[in-house]
């Protein structure tokens, strides 16, 4: 009988590896992107912040979530940020050791636009009522 190792369950989230090795690869995304060396002209000065970093279960792929310091970023600068992918792939290939340098996807974050439409919703009076009659109903 072989010796299989545990199979981790993506229905259960991401791995303790996956989490570490994401936040690894998004420091070194940071850290390339604070420095400023483009090659592109289109990104020079431009405000870049790696919001996070999700990896899949084969570390191969990385999703990074990126914003211009809490705004979108235009659509050419994040279309210039795609192209400079292969070129950032090396980069954090130099400074994270993994087997295979991941393929790293580029998306806008937008936890904080939806943040701040949930945080409109909940001062609707109506929200904020049927939120208040729920605690006072649970209290009793």
């Amino acid at each position: 009988m072989a010796n299989k190792r545990p199979h981790h369950d993506p229905a259960q989230g991401p791995s303790q590896r996956q989490l570490r090795v994401a936040e690894e690869v998004r420091h070194a995304l940071a850290s390339v992107i604070e420095r400023g060396d483009w090659q592109d002209e289109a990104l020079w000065g431009v405000p870049i912040t790696v919001t996070e970093v999700r990896a899949s279960p084969d570390l191969k792929h990385m999703t990074a979530f990126v914003s211009g310091l809490g705004r979108d970023l235009a659509p050419d600068k994040m279309a210039a940020l795609k192209a400079n992918a292969p070129w950032l792939r090396q980069q954090v290939a130099r400074r994270v050791r993994l087997k295979f340098a991941p393929e790293i996807h580029f998306q806008p974050d937008t936890a904080l636009d939806h943040a701040v439409r949930m945080s409109a919703l909940m001062r609707q009076p109506e929200i904020a009522r049927d939120l208040q009659k729920k605690d006072e109903d649970g209290d009793a």
